[in-house]
């Protein structure tokens, strides 16, 4: 193998920067080549790339983002337009390609794989924690201390006026964001998608801790709570009661800024693990960190065995919310 191309696909998320790097600095110790895919797989049909060498890759680790840029692509999604792509990437002499994102970046590296032989390897990017095979995802922990720097700056708000906030943050299909940045908060309830939201059970945990003595109450969102978000569970909370109450609606804040030395150390890793895997003759594999480990698991296993438990969390927030 002599030439991979690597790019960035999905919502952009802190540490994609450290893994690109990563990447290119060990096919380039390893005399590969590598080129960059600019705005994910609509680069590729478009032909959009660019060789990358070392210096390339200079002073990027502790940038947010991603420089390649990255972009939603609905002709990729097509035969026709996989088709385009590969046949971009062929004519280029490009062997592999190291693609880092989601659950739907890894659908359209297997397919592609599938369906025109080209070498695919995953690299687990994205705030939301929701792959199987890695305890973590690439821009979690920067994402998770983002919202967590909110909920501090919240509490002193909170504490001073005795209120009950109701703060919000990203994960529309997975609960981790909010379930690590309200335990690491200390709030008092934390609402996910993994697990129903009772309205009145919210009410009465609210109601007896300002009975026993507190001075604030902080409920942490996810996005996709079945009960309408930050705002509709507010107004079902505070319904009938004198509670006062506000909602801070983090939004894509979490996503942006400097990668944490976690993300950082991460994306340098696993930027390092799918180059050696590629050059393995490995395909259709993402490379992830288990209990410090770096491990392989199939492609399909990340999308369909997400083996993270949210059970444990929940019972021990409800545990220390008092």
């Amino acid at each position: 193998m002599k030439r991979i191309a690597v790019l960035t696909s999905g919502g952009d998320a802190p540490g994609m920067n450290a893994a690109v790097r990563g990447v290119v600095r060990t096919a380039d110790a390893l005399g590969v080549h590598t080129l960059g895919v600019e705005f994910g797989y609509r680069g590729l049909i478009k032909d959009r790339m660019r060789e990358l060498d070392a210096r390339a890759v200079s002073g990027i680790i502790q940038l947010g983002g991603t420089i390649l840029g990255t972009a939603r692509s609905e002709e990729f999604r097509t035969p026709e337009g996989r088709a385009r792509a590969a046949a971009n990437l062929k004519a280029r002499g490009v062997d592999g390609l190291v693609v880092i994102g989601g659950d739907g970046s890894f659908h359209g590296a297997q397919a592609l794989s599938d369906e025109h032989g080209i070498a695919c390897v995953g690299i687990p990017g994205t705030i939301d924690n929701d792959l199987g095979g890695s305890d973590f995802t690439l821009g979690f922990d920067t994402a998770v201390n983002v919202a967590l720097e909110a909920i501090d700056r919240i509490r002193d708000t909170a504490s001073s006026h005795e209120r009950l906030f109701f703060v919000e943050v990203m994960g529309r299909r997975a609960g981790w964001l909010a379930l690590y940045a309200g335990l690491a908060g200390g709030a008092s309830a934390v609402l996910v998608p993994e697990r129903p939201t009772d309205i009145e059970a919210v009410r009465e945990r609210v109601r007896g801790s300002f009975e026993m003595g507190k001075t604030f109450c902080i409920v942490v969102v996810a996005e996709g709570d079945d009960a309408g978000g930050a705002y509709g569970i507010a107004n079902g909370v505070v319904e009938g009661t004198s509670l006062d109450s506000r909602v801070t609606v983090l939004g894509h804040v979490q996503r942006g800024g400097p990668p944490t030395m976690r993300d950082r150390v991460l994306g340098a890793r696993l930027g390092h693990a799918a180059v050696k895997a590629l050059l393995e003759g490995q395909d259709q594999i993402m490379v992830g960190e288990r209990s410090g480990q770096i491990i392989r698991t199939s492609l399909e296993t990340a999308w369909t065995d997400n083996d993270h438990d949210a059970g444990p969390l929940l019972e021990l927030i409800d545990l220390l919310a008092r």
